[in-house]
């Protein structure tokens, strides 16, 4: 029973469903499916095969935004259950992502949480428009591993290199590697300010985040 309730989850991540993902989740619950088993044998796969379709152009970047939303609101069901039980997903590390100073652009920075989380990361979003600082006192505060920072004009890109400087700042620079993403921001440029790793879709954001932390 467990293997098609598995299968039925999966499918809805693949089919962008956040309704019927979160009756699925619900319904393991009741059923007692544990929660991690649920979300690593069930949701993960979907997402996987979305990653994977969107890497080989068989999907696009609406399916990518509708199978984020389908596992949000599958990991909102989860994750309460998870903590009841006095468990947690195990996490390659903590995440501080957000759009940088200027730029309101959210849904490529989104998808990075949301494929990230997904990934078993544990992500703190602070949404746009965030100046340097709050970035830096954010990786602080919750013993971040990663920085992912995103722009998608090239006006503002020059704050990503501000965000390196502000953890500069604070000290933490040794500690906490950061990511550059974004539309106009180039490996090259990413290389240029000072960043540990670049990705040019939410795909690659969680290849590049495990690279730069198993090079640490």
């Amino acid at each position: 029973m467990s293997e098609q309730l598995f299968q039925a989850m999966a499918q809805s991540i693949i089919d962008g469903e956040p309704q019927q993902a979160e009756a699925l989740a619900k319904q393991a619950v009741a059923e007692g499916v544990d929660p991690l088993e649920a979300i690593e044998r069930g949701f993960v796969v979907g997402v996987n095969k979305v990653g994977e379709a969107f890497g080989c152009g068989d999907a696009f970047l609406p399916d990518l935004v509708l199978a984020g939303e389908a596992m949000k609101a599958a990991v909102a069901v989860l994750d309460p259950e998870l903590a009841k039980r006095g468990a947690h997903r195990p996490t390659p590390g903590i995440v501080v992502v957000g759009t940088v100073k200027g730029d309101i652009h959210d849904i490529g920075k989104t998808l990075v949480a949301t494929m990230l989380s997904a990934s078993g990361f544990q992500v703190h979003d602070l949404g746009v428009d965030v100046p340097p600082e709050r970035f830096a006192h954010k990786a602080r505060e919750v013993g971040a591993a990663i920085v992912g920072v995103s722009a998608l004009l090239t006006t503002t890109m020059v704050n990503q290199k501000s965000v390196i400087e502000a953890l500069d700042d604070l000290g933490l620079r040794p500690h906490v590697k950061v990511m550059v993403g974004g539309a106009p921001v180039t490996r090259a440029y990413a290389m240029q300010i000072g960043a540990d790793g670049y990705a040019e879709d939410a795909i690659g954001a969680v290849a590049e985040a495990k690279r730069v932390l198993g090079a640490g």
